[in-house]
């Protein structure tokens, strides 16, 4: 049995707060090779993942919020905004599916948010994710100022 529970989020959230990246996950499947990845993802405010999509090979994701708040934004193949969510227990907005072929970026809201995420496997770091060009990459200067951009278009404070 892999039991959530409130300690377990505790421990993660404390852990991505901790971390550079403001963010941490916890496998829940027992190898890379898996065909179904499941896992905890805990993701603190103003953490970036740079915008991406799961093709060659195509792989869906989905995110189910267990604490705190989500926001997942989906862009076109030219960079720009086309759709948002907000993931938000208190709102009724539980979670989100994303087909392999969308660009999609996320970043906690608030603090303590985790998710449960669902992706088809096998996982290869090398292959996971076609990250987008015209976004830049984590780590770089400009991230941070890419994502405070995203979070003005969508009029969203954190």
């Amino acid at each position: 049995m892999k039991l959530i529970n409130a300690e377990h989020l505790e421990t993660l959230t404390e852990q991505a707060q901790n971390s550079e990246r403001k963010r941490k996950n916890y496998n829940f499947h027992d190898r890379d090779g898996d065909l179904v990845q499941r896992m905890l993802n805990a993701f603190e405010p103003n953490t970036y993942v740079r915008p991406h999509r799961h093709v060659n090979p195509d792989k869906r994701e989905v995110f189910l919020i267990l604490t705190g708040r989500l926001l997942v934004i989906f862009f076109n193949d030219e960079g720009e905004i086309t759709d948002h969510a907000i993931l938000d227990r208190e709102t009724g907005q539980y979670g989100v599916e994303i087909s392999s072929s969308e660009w999609h970026s996320t970043t906690g809201l608030e603090e303590g948010t985790v998710v449960y995420e669902i992706k088809d496997g096998p996982y290869y770091q090398s292959e996971d994710k076609n990250f987008a060009p015209w976004s830049p990459p984590e780590g770089s200067t400009e991230a941070h100022t890419y994502l405070k951009a995203c979070l003005t278009y969508l009029n969203i404070s954190v």
